[in-house]
Formats: C-alpha cells, structure tokens, sequence
C-alpha cells in the first residue's frame, strides 16, 4: 500500500484511517482486536482515538477506546507498525477538560498508560480551549516531544483563524507545529472546511485526516427516512439532520453511481474524499469485518472526472468549492 505523508512530518500512513470511537463500545473487545487484525493484515497503519471516548456511552467514563486499543497492541505485538493517534482536551469530567499544560502532562500519562505504549505517534488538541493561550500549549506539546513521549501533534476542530495563528506561534518560537488538521468533512458536510480550512491546509502543507467520512452512516444509504433513522441510537441523534432534500439528491447521485461502478454507495463516497485535493486519510469505522471489507474496498475504487463532478453538483452548497 502506498502511504503518504502527514503534513512535513516523519509520518507515513495509510490512505484510511480507522477510527477508534466504537471500540469498548458498539464493537465490544474482541470485535475490536478481529477489527485491528483486519486493518493491518489490508496493509493499513492509521488508528485514531481520543481519551474521552466513550465517555458518553453510560456507565462508561472514558478511557475504553484506548484500553482496548492497549490490550490489542500488547497482544499483537505490532506496535511499530501501527501509527497511533490519540487527543486530549474534551472534558473527561471532575475538571479535566482543556489544554492548559499541566492537565496536558497529566492527559498524556493517562493515555500512555491505557494505550500500553512508551510514545504517542499524533497527539491532538481534541478542541481548541480559548481559555488558555496558544503559547502555553503548543510548549507543553514541545516538552512531551522532547521527552519522547509524542513524535508529532495535530488539531481538531479548529477554526482556520485559530490553526493559523498556533501556526505563526510556533514558527516565531521555534516550537513544534500542528502537522494535522481533523475536520468536519464529507459529501454533504463541505462548506466549513473548503471555505477556509483546505485552503490553509493547501498552503501550509497541513495533513488532513476528516472525520464523519461517511456523515454517520448516512452516506451509505441504510437511512432514508426518519423510521430509518429510529431504527439505530446514532441514527436518532446525528443522522435526522442529513433527512432533508438536498440530502436526499446526494443519495440519488450515490445511488445511480454506485449502479454504474458495481460499487456501494459508502465505497463512492469514500472514493469521492480521496480523490479532494488536500485530504491526506479520511477517519473510517467499522463494527463488522463485513463492513471493514466494504471500507477497505473503496480504496480501490477511482472515480471518473464527471463522476466526481456529479457528486459535487448533487452536494453543493454555498460556500462550497
């Protein structure tokens, strides 16, 4: 598999990125471990987590991702060929939230002891914390690098003004700068990000791992309806948004495109991602080796210039390119 680089970074990941929010969740521990067999045995490397995933699951308190995540490297011995990504910032309660250095001191002890690894390879700020001044959080990101305990950082969910100006910081301090922006990026979910963020990622040569690549399943046309929708917990409370017109015509272009490929409608829209210029690995899950199949598959999948062009009129928005 040809991977490609993160940002100006040492990192070399995979095209796909598998996203860990559903481990220790709606894929118990050992769904998970045949998942991340599955993933790299397809020749991919990328994992993305986050300490506070997940906490909104009840009884859970966070942490359950990156402890499965933990038990599958110390049982698979493949440390050094997985990149692990992990974030800090959400609020895990009793006060830990945000990116004020000492929590961050804290937050990385906690993650390398659940995830069972000497060194975070992607360390990001989960969200950015206006409380607390770039400054201070980009040096104790340096500190954590500079004691090999993180090789690189990134960011998520931050605004084009926000990531540019941690950006400058880091060139005028000579500090360690954000080399991955992960963003709201999908068919349906464009404008954001192609307003101002690809165009910064562009220029500064910023890795972009987008996250919801398939909008929560809606891009794989299992919701259709509000019954559809009912149907599923993320379907009540994140698809109903996508239930509208112009969601409606994306799924009618996914649908004629998947005819005209013999390909699904989650592998087009995923053929779609990789083909935007500036995406470097869209974050995908899966809870089923079924489903992982389908995912992996759509790396190969290229599609047509009036393919992609299609898509775009089906799904444009303003502000979209």
């Amino acid at each position: 598999m040809e991977l490609r680089t993160l940002g100006r970074s040492e990192l070399k990941v995979s095209p796909l990125c598998f996203g860990g929010n559903v481990f220790g969740w709606t894929a118990d521990e050992a769904m998970s471990f045949s998942l991340l067999d599955a993933w790299l045995d397809a020749g991919f490397n990328f994992i993305d987590t986050a300490d506070v995933y997940s906490r909104w699951v009840p009884g859970h308190a966070g942490g359950e991702s990156e402890t499965v995540i933990g038990k599958w490297l110390k049982r698979a011995r493949k440390r050094g060929k997985v990149i692990i990504a992990t974030k800090v910032g959400n609020d895990m309660g009793d006060g830990k939230a945000g990116l004020k250095a000492p929590y961050i001191r804290r937050a990385v002890e906690d993650s390398l002891r659940r995830l069972q690894t000497d060194c975070i390879d992607l360390y990001q700020s989960h969200k950015d914390d206006e409380s607390t001044p770039q400054e201070e959080t980009l040096q104790a990101f340096a500190q954590l690098i500079q004691a090999g305990k993180v090789r690189v950082i990134g960011a998520s969910n931050f605004t084009a003004a926000r990531l540019s100006q941690a950006l400058e910081i880091s060139r005028r301090l000579g500090l360690p700068r954000y080399e991955s922006l992960q963003p709201l990026y999908n068919l349906y979910d464009r404008a954001e990000f192609e307003r101002d963020l690809q165009p910064l990622g562009i220029e500064r040569e910023i890795g972009v791992i987008s996250f919801y690549a398939l909008a929560a399943g809606f891009l794989t046309g299992k919701y259709r309806t509000p019954a559809d929708a009912a149907k599923s917990p993320r379907g009540q409370t994140t698809v109903a948004k996508y239930l509208n017109q112009r969601g409606l015509k994306i799924l009618a272009a996914l649908d004629t495109l998947a005819a005209q490929t013999g390909a699904t409608p989650a592998q087009v829209s995923i053929a779609w991602l990789l083909a935007r210029r500036g995406i470097t690995a869209p974050i995908v899950s899966a809870t089923s080796i079924a489903q992982l199949n389908e995912i992996v598959a759509a790396t190969q999948l290229k599609l047509e210039p009036e393919m992609i062009a299609a898509l775009d009129q089906a799904s444009f928005t303003a502000g979209a390119q």
